[in-house]
């Protein structure tokens, strides 16, 4: 057996190694991942400095991530779901308080009126906005991001706008039914109760979707069947959100097609489309959201090795997810190591991606509930076994 100290000069030009990994849905977080992960090159690389930053893609666990990275906890808030009823939502801030992260799916999320009938038509973003109201509510607050996916409403941001004091009228000048059903009945805003903090604090929406307003790729006709909608209801929708585009479009000098045609403005029911006319929010991908967040890039910059990952490694993973946006935030001649549950790249598509090696955490034949149970000690050991590998390769 070689003895330890040949492999020790090489391994000394490790010095920083950052562990970035996505959640593994199903079985760890993204912090437990990132665990595991430093628990595992420790074995090999044990006098360097290592970085735990866990990461998300602006979905499902980016609240988690965000707040493991900040050493913050999630607070809670009593709201509604997208029905109205009674429902306690977490979200959280950033250690200094500047930054309110909100997922909205705590306020308008499928999961949370799945025990009644879908109603694609009432359903609305209103508790949504009940967390950005409290956010808002405290002065240090410059921030907010917000995580829109896994929403049961249509409503175009509408419910949550007027959580924050914004009215949309009928012809007659009474507030429209809440939810995607009324949208077309809008013939004016009234912004006069807007919250008077709303436009003063930065909006940036996090989206995983490129999909626009309305048409055949919109928010309607793509997201509305998996919210209960009929299709004839999706007409009803789609021809909503168009008619709340010419309405918003109007009120801002925007041109209408603009906004119906914008990608990533169908996400989450129409989310966007509100509060970017209105507020001024930013819409971008999420993995660039939380990385900018986080300060991805500063992270790696002098970083020797990265280490990241996620459930499954797939072409998705290269189009805008949490591996694609460690690469672009890794320095050029940086390793980048993949532990993943599943390894579904060639490895010349690892190499075109920019990666270094990618291994799954799968010892061998093993049933999906031995290694979602196993997780956290196989992303150990396979990542000691990749930086072992990486190790003798230095040599």
């Amino acid at each position: 057996m070689a003895d330890p100290d040949v492999l020790s000069t090489p391994a000394a030009a490790v010095q920083r190694i950052v562990c970035v990994p996505d959640s593994f849905k199903g079985s760890v977080t993204a912090a437990e991942a990132a665990a595991a992960m430093a628990r595992g090159a420790r074995q090999v690389f044990g006098a360097a400095e290592i970085v735990e930053l866990p990461f998300a893609d602006g979905g499902e666990g980016t609240l988690e991530a965000l707040l493991a990275a900040w050493g913050r906890s999630a607070e809670t808030l009593e709201v509604s779901d997208a029905l109205g009823r009674p429902v306690t939502a977490h979200y959280g801030r950033s250690a200094d308080g500047r930054t309110g992260v909100i997922e909205a799916a705590q306020g308008n999320g499928l999961p949370q009126v799945s025990d009644v009938a879908l109603r694609p038509l009432r359903a609305d973003t209103f508790g949504v906005g009940l967390i950005a109201r409290t956010l808002l509510d405290d002065p240090d607050c410059a921030e907010i991001l917000l995580c829109i996916g896994g929403s049961a409403s249509t409503d175009g941001g509408t419910g949550l706008l007027r959580a924050l004091g914004a009215e949309f009228l009928d012809p007659a000048g009474e507030p429209v039914a809440p939810g995607g059903g009324g949208l077309s009945q809008i013939s004016a805003v009234d912004l006069t109760g807007l919250h008077p903090r709303a436009r003063a604090v930065d909006w940036r929406i996090a989206v995983d979707v490129d999909n626009p307003l309305t048409g055949e790729r919109g928010a309607a006709a793509v997201f509305g069947p998996q919210k209960g909608a009929t299709p004839e209801e999706i007409d009803l929708l789609d021809d909503g959100l168009a008619h709340l585009a010419q309405m918003l479009a109007g009120h801002s000098g925007t041109d209408p097609r603009e906004l119906r045609e914008t990608p990533g403005f169908g996400a989450a029911g129409g989310m966007p489309l509100a509060l970017s006319v209105l507020l001024g929010a930013q819409v971008l991908p999420g993995s660039q959201m939380v990385a900018e967040a986080l300060d991805l890039q500063g992270t790696l910059a002098q970083a020797d090795l990265v280490i990241t990952g996620e459930g499954s490694l797939d072409t998705q993973s290269l189009g805008g997810k949490v591996v694609q946006a460690v690469r672009r935030g890794a320095p050029f001649e940086t390793p980048v190591l993949v532990i993943a549950g599943g390894v579904r790249l060639s490895a010349e598509q690892c190499r075109a991606a920019g990666l270094t090696a990618a291994f799954s955490i799968a010892p061998g034949a093993a049933s999906l509930q031995d290694l979602l149970t196993r997780a956290p000690e196989l992303i150990e050991d396979t990542t000691a076994q990749a930086c072992g590998l990486l190790r003798h390769s230095m040599s």
